[in-house]
């Protein structure tokens, strides 16, 4: 299916340099920047970016359910990174102390 206009980029083609890119490191983040530079693209109208990011979600869980031996230890990708976002942020987003106020 042709994802990008533009570049005429399939489907097919995402799929091959996502399962490249995880050959090289399997728990790399891939960006569709990335996969665009391995394509020898760039972005024109960008349309395609919500596209290539599904592809690449999608990829990456296929991948990584064929790596392990039990699929069920394996949560799905969305919330693995929901999961890192979570910790990275502390649960807080500002970093102001629990029991500031600003008016009283």
């Amino acid at each position: 299916m042709l994802i990008c206009q533009c570049n005429a980029i399939t489907d097919r083609e995402i799929t091959r340099v996502v399962r490249t890119m995880l050959r090289e490191d399997p728990w790399k983040i891939i960006v569709p920047a990335m996969v665009y530079k391995a394509l020898g693209q760039r972005y024109k109208c960008s349309g395609c970016v919500p596209n290539v990011v599904d592809i690449v979600i999608k990829v990456t869980q296929e991948y990584h359910l064929e790596m392990v031996s039990d699929p069920a230890q394996v949560p799905p990708v969305p919330q693995r990174l929901s999961a890192m976002r979570r910790k990275a942020s502390g649960g807080r987003i500002e970093r102001r102390t629990t029991g500031h106020r600003t008016a009283k």
